[in-house]
Formats: C-alpha cells, structure tokens, sequence
C-alpha cells in the first residue's frame, strides 16, 4: 500500500513512470500543464489479446485511484493477458491545489464534448491515435456518497462485470444504499445503468467519450471520500482486479 499520502503530482509522476518502465511499460507523454507530463503508459501483449484502458487522477479531490493504479502496477498485475493503457494522472494541477477542478477552475470531467481545456484537449488527441479498447475502467471518488457505486456503459449489451465488481467492494465496505445517486436512479442497489441521449448533455465526462468513440464496455468505479483513504485504495484495487478477472473469464 502507498505511503506516499497525500499526492504531489512531482513525486507521484516519476515514480509512476520508473514502476511502469520496470513492468515492461512504454510511458509517453502526449501533453504539459503548468510543468507537469501529461502521461500514459501502454503494455503490448505478444498476439492477439483484450486492450484494456484505465483512467485516475482528473479530479483533484480524488487521490484513491492514482494511488491504487500505482499499487496494482507495483503488484506486478498488469502481466501478459492483455494490452493494458494506463492513465494515471489527468489533472495534476488539480492534485497540487487539492480541487476537484484544475488550476483554471474547469472540471475536465465535464469537457468532453465542448474541449475548453489544454488537458483534455492532448488526452482527447492522444486517446484517437490509439484505436478501440475492449473494456475501459475509470476510477472516482464521491464526497457525497456513504458507499461504493458503479456506473455502467454497456452500449452493446456485452455480459455484465457489474456484480462481480460489487461483490468485491463490498469486502472492503458498504454499498450506497441511495435509491437516486447523482441526480439519477439507480438500476440495482450501487449500479446506475444511464439512459439519457449523450447528444442531447451539454457536457461529456471521460467515460461518455470514452464509451462512444472507443470502447462500449464502459465502467466508473466510485468510493465514498468519507472512509480512510487506505480502505479507499484497498476498494478500488479489488474491484479492478474482480473486473479483469471477469472480463478475461
């Protein structure tokens, strides 16, 4: 488990990218905000396997997914089962004023479609040289939530992860027991399955985009702010790995 706590984007970065160059990762970086790499990291499998893409860190006021990311890949879990592309760090000036917004005030989550922002701007770029992933996971945190939830872009009706991923959040704590989740009803206890037209949302998040034009398998993985950052961390590894798990099954 990480101790470095709680995230400075100018240590976090570099020891991202050293771990993920040990675990045979090619790391790029396709932009630069304030001083700060913009960075993916990408592992080819030999043959044909499964492209899996994982997002952290394009809210400020979240560090539990950065710091699982970084604690799966020191774990040695992105082996040779699939392709995997990792995006660690969306918005490192978000991390060094600790807000959810960048330095400008901008939610990058919510810019998807209308493309303020430099940062979305390089990963949007760099997300269209890579082609198609067959499951994307993106991880959150929710201030307002007093359990772990799930969202759910199933666009060509694949067999659901969902239960597995619930199952393994719930080792680590409670489930949302709210019926209305983020202005939305829920699907199932933890699960929101969103229905709404995407052209008709003013704004995009990442996994919307995502969902349309690179992946149809689409899943937001959130825990509750409120519980210790190291049970956070816990949460959201064993659900990435109940994912993968599940996916390649």
């Amino acid at each position: 488990m990480s101790s470095l706590l709680p995230l400075d984007p100018a240590v976090f970065i570099p020891r991202f990218s050293a771990a993920a160059v040990q675990a045979g990762f090619q790391v790029e970086t396709f932009g630069e905000i304030h001083g700060h790499p913009l960075i993916a990291a990408t592992k080819p499998a030999t043959g044909p396997r499964p492209r899996i893409y994982l997002s952290t860190g394009i809210h400020g006021d979240e560090p539990a997914p950065p710091w699982a990311l970084l604690d799966l890949l020191e774990a040695g879990f992105f082996d040779d089962r699939c392709t995997w592309t990792l995006c660690p760090l969306l918005n490192p000036t978000g991390f060094l004023s600790r807000t959810r917004e960048n330095f400008a005030r901008i939610d990058l989550n919510r810019d998807y479609k209308s493309l303020q922002t430099a940062e979305v701007r390089a990963h949007q770029a760099w997300l269209q040289r890579q082609g198609r992933f067959d499951l994307v996971l993106c991880g959150h945190e929710d201030w307002e939530s007093k359990g772990f939830y799930l969202y759910e872009l199933n666009l060509d009706n694949h067999p659901t992860l969902a239960h597995r991923m619930l199952d393994a959040a719930r080792a680590h704590g409670p489930i949302e027991t709210a019926t209305i989740i983020d202005g939305r009803n829920i699907s199932e206890a933890g699960l929101i399955r969103p229905v709404s037209d995407p052209l008709l949302r003013g704004t995009w998040p990442e996994a919307l985009y995502l969902a349309y034009q690179h992946c149809t398998l689409n899943y937001t993985i959130e825990t509750p702010s409120a519980q210790p950052l190291e049970q956070r961390i816990a949460t959201q590894c064993a659900v990435v790995r109940a994912a993968v798990e599940a996916f390649l099954r």
